[in-house]
């Protein structure tokens, strides 16, 4: 299921595309590491301690993109009413819903 108009202008994140693709990579960095110490037999709380930083990284990267989302999608959105602006509030309703059930 594709995301409602999501072709039909350019995403609020574009701006700082290069700044989330920079946290991505240490995001993926730091899973990789978590992967080595429980192949390296690390301590469970600090392989925990690691996965809790990881969590959070991951938690920032999607608030802030939930942030653009709003600010640009939804609010050009809002700008045009009718069915558009509609769908894009639940679909914002659903992605803050499936983040607070993370």
């Amino acid at each position: 299921m594709t995301a409602i108009g999501h072709d039909t202008h350019v995403h609020g994140y574009i701006t700082d595309k290069e700044r989330y693709l920079k946290r991505l990579k240490r995001i993926e960095g730091q899973a990789r590491g978590v992967h080595k110490m429980i192949d390296d037999e690390k301590y469970c709380i600090d392989i925990l301690t690691q996965i809790s930083a990881l969590t959070s990284a991951l938690n920032s990267v999607a608030v802030g993109l939930l942030d653009d989302h709003l600010k640009h999608c939804v609010v050009d959105a809002a700008r045009l009413g009718g069915d558009e602006a509609d769908a894009k509030v639940a679909e914002a309703t659903a992605a803050i819903a499936r983040l607070v059930r993370s």
